[in-house]
């Protein structure tokens, strides 16, 4: 593994880090995100109302749940949380997803308060500041194939075309913040597509979020063969091969991918 800082020459980014890696896709973690300046003393009443908070999502999902809003503890011991799994998995491989992120978050991000975990299946995050409903793109995580399309400029329009689909079909209030779409790019290429938006945000605010995740389109994911944008309220993704279900399969090809861990 190769760790690097790099600059970035535009927009809000303060720093970014990023990790060059050969990445199993199955059900690895994709990023975390653990904010230094929320510290806590382990096992205090903050600490212990996280560990009662996440605990307490597994029988919500159990029981077939596939978005959950949950608080614990009271007062200045209050601690938000939420978790959602991707709008296409099923309750097997959501539950399973869940169950590996509540535990990965808590080792990732030993006493602090300010926590989110990003895993292909599910995506959770805990604060003990209100966040609901409230869009979220100050830190996330980048992940793009490091191969790239032979012809960018004709990759990038098709691309663009399909996104502006798959955006608008997410923000249908019927959608549940979730949209899929598939584009022939030629006689051997195919761009699968993915767009979500947590369902605590309204359709107005979903759109935001995904136009600010489009951006790295033009940046970051420009060229490459597949690309993943992270946020706290929001993802997009693409790759050239079946990913999603029911087309896809769980298992996708280990591939050297370059990720990014972005702070604005």
């Amino acid at each position: 593994m190769e760790c690097f800082t790099v600059g970035v020459g535009h927009g809000p980014v303060a720093s970014v880090f990023s990790f060059i890696v050969t990445y199993s896709l199955a059900y690895d973690a994709q990023g975390s995100y653990c904010d230094p300046g929320s510290g806590i003393v382990g096992g205090g009443p903050v600490s212990t109302n996280i560990a009662h908070l996440l605990a307490g999502l597994i029988p919500k999902f159990e029981q077939g749940a596939t978005f959950v809003e949950s608080s614990y503890g009271k007062g200045k011991n209050l601690v938000y949380g939420l978790a959602q799994c991707r709008g296409d998995v099923d309750q097997r491989n959501c539950l399973g997803c869940i169950h590996d992120a509540a535990q990965e978050i808590q080792s990732s991000c030993t006493n602090l308060a300010d926590a989110r975990i990003w895993y292909d299946f599910c995506f959770i995050r805990y604060s003990q500041e209100q966040f609901y409903g409230k869009v979220d793109t100050s830190n996330g995580v980048l992940i793009g194939n490091q191969e790239n399309v032979t012809d960018i400029k004709s990759f990038s329009k098709d691309l663009g075309r399909l996104f502006d689909k798959i955006n608008a079909d997410a923000v249908k209030p019927t959608s549940g913040g979730f949209a899929t779409g598939v584009k022939d790019v030629s006689a051997f290429d195919t761009i699968y597509g993915m767009a979500q938006c947590t369902k605590d945000l309204s359709p107005l605010s979903c759109a935001e979020c995904l136009n600010s995740a489009i951006q790295n389109f033009q940046d970051f994911c420009s060229g490459r063969k597949g690309c993943r944008v992270l946020y706290s309220t929001c993802s997009i993704r693409y790759e050239l091969y079946p990913y999603f279900f029911p087309i896809g399969s769980q298992k996708t090809p280990s591939e050297v991918l370059t990720k990014l861990i972005v702070h604005h």
